[in-house]
């Protein structure tokens, strides 16, 4: 296996480019703007420059890596080891200025995840993890929250962008759990959302119809920080539950996936 402990660093510094490209060129008038699977489902320019950003670092260091990325074909050969990448995750918040986005990489050796980067480059926070080794939010490690009851917890979620198509859309989830609990936060940011997670900003997360380039960085930190991330997919998706193990069983008792 390659030295995660170098790899960690080089996907920090590739997380940190894409976000300061993202940075410098947030709130910009002529924004080139465009759709993808639905007039809700957007990608920006910004996104394609972050993407070759990540890219251009992994082929350079590990080129014979396969790489699995939201905005590119992907292309399998016989690597073992798989990149998998939303260069900017949180695209419609990030063409509508909204200030919640990030930068997402993972690595996979032979189908197990063992690195993951989450970056916020509008509050400057690098989330990394590497298998066996803990979570660390600007190199301070952090634990996930220890809530066990719903009416004390702020949970998270979203909503799929076919969800007015798609009757499997959150949206009957969302009205029964709403009254249980503290609060929900839709932040439209799943990477985001799952490291806020990890280090105890949310106590729990639910979600349907997600890509794996939304959630698998943030697999990993969640577990790596004492948390767990549950399949609710029935091998049709990624839909997941996150959170601790109490909140998790709490969550899954209220939701139908």
């Amino acid at each position: 296996m390659i030295d995660l402990n170098k790899s960690i660093e080089l996907v920090k510094e590739w997380a940190y480019e894409a976000g300061k490209a993202q940075k410098d060129n947030y709130e910009k008038e002529d924004l080139q703007i465009s759709t993808k699977s639905s007039d809700i489902d957007l990608v920006t320019e910004i996104d394609d420059l972050s993407e070759k950003i990540i890219i251009k670092g992994i082929k350079r260091e590990y080129p014979d890596h396969d790489i699995l990325s939201e905005e590119s074909e992907f292309e399998k050969t016989d690597s073992d080891y798989l990149w998998i990448i939303d260069p900017l995750d949180g695209t419609t918040n990030y063409a509508q200025g909204l200030p919640i986005f990030a930068v997402s990489i993972a690595l996979e050796f032979r189908g197990k995840i063992v690195l993951g980067v989450v970056y916020n480059p509008m509050l400057d926070e690098m989330f990394s993890a590497v298998k066996g080794k803990g979570t660390y939010l600007n190199g301070k490690e952090i634990k996930i929250g220890g809530k066990d009851e719903l009416i004390k917890s702020v949970i998270a979620t979203g909503f799929a962008y076919d969800r007015n198509t798609n009757e499997n859309n959150n949206i009957s989830n969302f009205s029964k759990i709403l009254p249980k609990v503290r609060g929900i936060r839709r932040m439209g940011a799943a990477a985001y959302d799952l490291a806020c997670v990890a280090c105890g900003r949310l106590d729990g997360y639910w979600e349907f119809n997600l890509k794996s380039w939304d959630v698998a960085a943030g697999i990993l930190i969640i577990k790596e920080a004492g948390g767990e991330v549950v399949d609710i997919s029935g091998g049709k998706n990624v839909s997941i539950i996150a959170g601790n193990k109490k909140m998790i069983k709490l969550i899954e008792k209220e939701i139908k996936a």
